[in-house]
């Protein structure tokens, strides 16, 4: 059966990449001061999304005190101090969001910006797929990733920045990347994570003035890698539709099969392959061919392992069955 992978948005084997944006920004206008605070999460939200606001204050008792919200001068909200959804715009609008607190007669106010700005990450694996296929390669075992940031930052009047103009800033597991960080640094290399583990990858992007900015992470967790073998047919060519599986019966004088390897890390090079039959070697490379002689019926076991490095390989095996001539010679030129 022939599988497919797909990688990606998600978390992909990986895992799924997760588009964050925000810019946000309060001042306070109020009576007797500002003796509370606003917090927007997420703190970079989508276009077309909402956002949330909670309030927190050391001094009031927001338990008994009467809550309004205003978007763009129109009440939304008004009653019990909790957290309000904020519906967002486009990329680069400006939410005017004005909140006011009365608590024992008295009227608090501070107004918060929420700006949202378009970022994704997208992960892109260095590692092993077979020619023209359209899926993605899973994360490999012992080999890397490259995480690009794709940013489009608007203004409120819709003017965007160059992408190579903007400032960004790589974190991974909670450490900042000084050296892949910076102007016009829209990607990063990454180790893959160690088996039945996770990697967080995060940046902030931010334009050189300081005015606009977004964020946005992604976890990536790397999978076990795997081979497939395929029909090679000399009119159809490499049979991709159909993984080889199981038994495998050789119809015609002669045979080939391809060995397709998915999602082993390619950073030092191709993966290498080495076909075993009946447990000997027989032949290196992708493809093999098959050509039983003699007479009489017979059968074989094939078997391949790709490997890359010393520490990660994927295996397959096949059962052969051939022929109504006695006896048989099973080699590959």
């Amino acid at each position: 059966m022939c599988m497919r992978f797909n990688f990606f948005a998600a978390f992909v084997g990986i895992i799924f990449v997760l588009p964050l944006s925000v810019m946000a920004q309060s001042i306070g206008n109020s009576v007797g001061g500002t003796p509370f605070t606003v917090s927007v999460s997420p703190q970079y939200p989508t276009p077309y999304s909402q956002a949330s606001i909670s309030l927190i204050s050391p001094s009031l008792d927001l338990a008994n005190a009467i809550m309004a919200v205003s978007v763009a001068g129109k009440e939304i909200y008004r009653g019990s101090v909790q957290p309000v959804a904020i519906p967002v715009g486009k990329t680069g609008s400006v939410a005017n969001v004005k909140v006011t607190i009365s608590s024992d007669g008295v009227k608090y106010s501070q107004t918060v910006f929420i700006q949202p700005q378009d970022l994704v990450l997208v992960a892109e694996p260095i590692s092993s797929a077979p020619p023209f296929y359209r899926g993605t390669p899973l994360i490999p075992l012992g080999g890397s990733v490259r995480v690009v940031a794709v940013a489009s930052l608007k203004d409120a009047r819709g003017k965007a920045p160059d992408p190579s103009t903007l400032s960004y800033s790589w974190t991974v597991d909670n450490s900042q990347i000084a050296n892949s960080s910076g102007i016009g640094k829209t990607a990063i290399m990454v180790a893959s994570p160690l088996q039945y583990r996770s990697r967080s990858v995060s940046v902030v992007v931010t334009s050189q003035d300081g005015s606009l900015g977004s964020g946005a992470s992604l976890s990536l967790t790397a999978q076990e890698p795997i081979v497939r073998i395929y029909q090679n047919d000399p009119l159809l060519g490499i049979r991709f539709d159909h993984a080889l599986s199981g038994q495998y019966a050789i119809a015609d004088v002669e045979t080939a099969l391809y060995a397709a390897p998915f999602s082993l890390p390619t950073t030092s090079g191709a993966p290498f392959i080495q076909w075993f039959l009946n447990g000997s070697s027989a032949q290196t490379g992708n493809t093999i061919t098959l050509r039983p002689a003699g007479s009489g019926q017979g059968g074989a076991s094939l078997s391949l392992v790709a490997s890359a490095g010393n520490s990660t390989k994927a295996t397959a095996n096949l059962s052969l069955s051939f022929g109504a001539k006695s006896g048989f010679n099973l080699f590959s030129p």
